[in-house]
């Protein structure tokens, strides 16, 4: 084996909080079988807003998953990072002692588009409301988007490389690749993903500015991309993350190889300027699969951006024929997204991890809510579709102008 390849970064475990499920098996069984919870926002406070849908994450027990003392001092996205970054961990069958010996072996990445909102709408209404001694010492924290990586971090043990992309929706993916770098360095394994909570009254006003925001009040059709009724996106909280490793640590320990992190690309075009995303993503693609040294023809699945504002549906749709060629009419596309909401930086995280399970069980899963794709693209719509997947493309585009491409190989193929 080459140095190239034995430090090679594969995945070894998954860890999700999702609004349609909490943990892996639960994310994946309703993922599969294309269900959709999007529903009407019931959050306290939000209810006079023009933004009416979204995906919340409901069921979630913060109290059962993360400590008292952490819970006091973080904020409800970073509450979500904690219970998935356990999941995952335990999935991997990972400690800070088990890499090398030595918790800096070990490293953490995320990546954040929000912050702490809820939390800092609390602080902020006892400022207003109570006076300055009622606001507690860990706003200066809570609300910081490196908050994730700081608690992940200090609650595992981890000392290795760590660091916290604060982008748009693509970080997501961007992440993945500042952890395979890390492990290319000589970490041996990174903690990687990303999780939001954007629903409180203060983050969902903040987002208001957003032309792309869905406003449609039926749960049914507020979130349809790539269909003539597009109206834009809705969003979400929850998010996932993962454990990468190389692959000479995770045989070393005997750990089951999810999938091998083959190739990453990003790009940036400039903020809502749909119809440059076209090249912009294009590139990313092509230079996500030169790394991977992967040929078109060898991509089984896409998981796309899917960001339901027609202009930009169809400059995906361009995007992956100028990079495919003619196979980018052919390979199945789906956008599980169109059942729980984008998660903003958390949602091209919780497409990797429903790539890594589809490759793992050869099937892709159906987009929900669209039946009437008007794009030259094989949208997989209604039922799971059965294939042998090998290869998988995860694409993501941020609201400010990013574009980023991943892609992943079985992880029969990791030798």
């Amino acid at each position: 084996m080459s140095p190239r390849q034995d430090r090679r970064p594969v995945v070894t475990g998954i860890g999700v909080v999702a609004p349609n499920g909490v943990g892996t098996d639960a994310f994946w069984k309703s993922t599969r079988e294309g269900v959709s919870v999007l529903d009407h926002i019931t959050r306290e406070g939000c209810d006079h807003m023009p933004v009416r849908v979204a995906g919340e994450v409901r069921g979630f027990d913060p109290e059962s998953l993360v400590e008292e003392r952490y819970l006091v001092q973080t904020d409800r996205f970073t509450h979500f990072a904690m219970a998935a970054a356990d999941m995952a961990l335990a999935d991997a069958r990972i400690s800070a002692g088990d890499c090398g010996g030595s918790p800096f072996a070990v490293g953490v990445v995320t990546a954040a588009g929000s912050g702490g909102g809820e939390f800092g709408q609390r602080e902020l209404q006892r400022l207003w409301g109570q006076g300055s001694r009622y606001v507690g010492p860990y706003q200066s924290i809570a609300w910081f988007y490196a908050a994730s990586t700081g608690q992940i971090s200090i609650r595992g043990g981890f000392k290795g490389p760590c660091g916290v992309v604060a982008s748009d929706e693509a970080g997501g993916l961007d992440a993945l690749a500042h952890a395979a770098r890390a492990i290319g360095r000589g970490t041996d394994a990174v903690v990687i993903g990303a999780a939001e909570a954007p629903l409180a009254p203060y983050s969902l006003v903040c987002q208001l500015g957003y032309r792309e925001l869905s406003t449609s009040e039926d749960p049914e059709r507020a979130y349809r991309p790539f269909t003539a009724g597009a109206g834009g996106f809705v969003p979400a909280e929850g998010g996932a993350m993962l454990v990468v490793e190389a692959e000479s640590a995770a045989r070393r320990r005997e750990a089951p190889v999810r999938a091998v992190v083959a190739g990453h690309a990003a790009t940036f075009t400039g903020a809502s300027r749909w119809e440059a995303s076209r090249e912009g993503l294009a590139r990313a693609i092509r230079g996500a699969l030169a790394e991977a040294g992967c040929a078109p023809e060898e991509v089984d699945v896409v998981f796309a951006d899917a960001l339901g504002v027609p202009e930009a549906d169809r400059a995906e749709a361009l995007a992956l024929a100028d990079a495919l060629g003619t196979h980018g009419r052919r390979v199945p596309v789906t956008a599980p997204k169109t059942g729980t909401g984008r998660a903003y930086c958390g949602a091209p995280v919780l497409d990797t991890a429903a790539a890594v399970l589809a490759l793992q069980e050869g099937v892709v899963p159906p987009t929900p809510g669209v039946f009437d794709v008007c794009h030259e693209l094989e949208v997989v719509t209604g039922r799971p579709r059965p294939a042998e997947l090998r290869t998988a493309l995860v694409l993501s585009r941020g609201l400010m102008g990013s574009n980023a491409a991943l892609v992943l190989r079985h992880g029969a193929d990791a030798r």
